[in-house]
């Protein structure tokens, strides 16, 4: 059995998506943010981040959302959520997985945190438009990949659309929120109507209001 150490709406929210879909046997266990148990020794133990989330895998603990992301679907390949080995659609797997991690999260991290870069209430204004166009501009990115494709790598569902779907929740505030993108919007749309982001979004108690629409 997996276990994931999980909260609600947080970057443990794709690695939901896949055990879910999977139909993997999983336990979730919630960090209690407000009581900091993420920089508990216990939980350091685990994770010397102390980040969210941690897969414990075979007894084994695993951190970073991408990297459990990649070791399930490797671990169960039969699902399809990875490309093969030798295919045209491998690298790209891994190209748009880092892209969506190391920009469009990272840029989201700053917009929402500005706090950690400054105490001054005019820069973090500062901060915060700055990052509403950095967010826009990489979605901008993945709107033009979307560009009559099913999904971000083509025909086929993988990991990186259920990563995206969660960052693109995490985008909605933003003042160029990703529903105003002519591909990204009715991609969404159909996404949030997939039944594991259906059902993981309801146990997390996460709203999919804002996908609702035409697609």
């Amino acid at each position: 059995m997996y276990q994931l150490y999980y909260s609600p709406n947080n970057a443990s929210l794709a690695p939901h998506f896949l055990l879910h879909h999977m139909r993997l046997d999983y336990k979730l266990i919630l960090v209690d943010r407000k009581a900091n148990f993420h920089k508990s020794a216990q939980y350091l133990k685990l994770n010397p981040a102390g980040r969210i989330p941690t897969l414990i895998s075979h007894g084994q603990a695993i951190f970073e959302s991408p990297a459990i992301c990649v070791h399930l679907c490797e671990e169960n390949p039969e699902y399809g959520l990875i490309p093969s080995l030798g295919t045209q659609e491998r690298p790209q797997f891994f190209q748009w997985l880092s892209y969506l991690n190391n920009t469009l999260q990272a840029e989201l991290m700053v917009r929402y945190y500005p706090h950690r870069h400054t105490t001054d209430s005019e820069a973090i204004a500062s901060v915060v438009a700055a990052q509403d166009q950095r967010i826009a501009d990489a979605l901008a990115v993945i709107d033009q990949q979307l560009a009559n494709k099913q999904y971000l790598l083509g025909d086929s569902l993988t990991a990186c659309d259920f990563f995206l779907f969660m960052l693109a929740g995490w985008s909605l505030s933003i003042e160029k929120s990703p529903m105003t993108f002519r591909y990204l919007a009715p991609y969404l749309r159909r996404l949030s109507q997939h039944s594991t982001i259906k059902a993981v979004c309801e146990i997390e108690g996460v709203t999919l209001t804002p996908f609702e629409g035409e697609s």
